[in-house]
């Protein structure tokens, strides 16, 4: 016999009228929540402004600026010798999202469209009479 997985007791009063008040009275109108966000805060010989000051850095509003900016997107990286192997034969390769590092040889002209490239790179695919052309 299985037995069940207990709920916690806080999950279980959310739907009723009370919800943990006891009368209906006690809970009616706005005056009793107490505030929206962050009141109470500041008020009344700054009594929770440490527990601001602790967790947000000294920063009491806004956002961080890290949310800000976009994440950067990482690129994958590939090397000469992986290409020679995977695009033997062909003249043009585009790699949107690869950077090109310059580990191993190619042996033929290849024209390579990629987001980055090493110099040793450049420098080799120009010596074999192809080229690296960086979006």
């Amino acid at each position: 016999m299985m037995k069940s997985k207990k709920r916690k007791k806080s999950t279980r009063f959310r739907g009723l009228h009370t919800a943990q008040r006891g009368a209906k009275k006690k809970a009616r109108g706005k005056g009793h929540r107490g505030g929206v966000g962050k009141a109470g805060s500041g008020k009344r010989a700054d009594q929770k402004k440490t527990l601001f000051i602790n967790n947000f850095k000294g920063k009491y509003f806004g956002k961080s600026k890290t949310l800000r900016n976009p994440a950067k997107k990482k690129l994958t990286s590939i090397n000469l010798r992986d290409i020679e192997s995977k695009f033997k034969g062909r003249e043009e390769i585009t790699l949107k999202g690869f950077k090109i590092l310059g580990e191993g040889l190619v042996s033929f002209p290849i024209k390579i469209t990629a987001s980055a490239a090493s110099k040793s790179a450049i420098d080799k695919v120009k010596k074999t009479g192809g080229g690296i052309i960086i979006i």
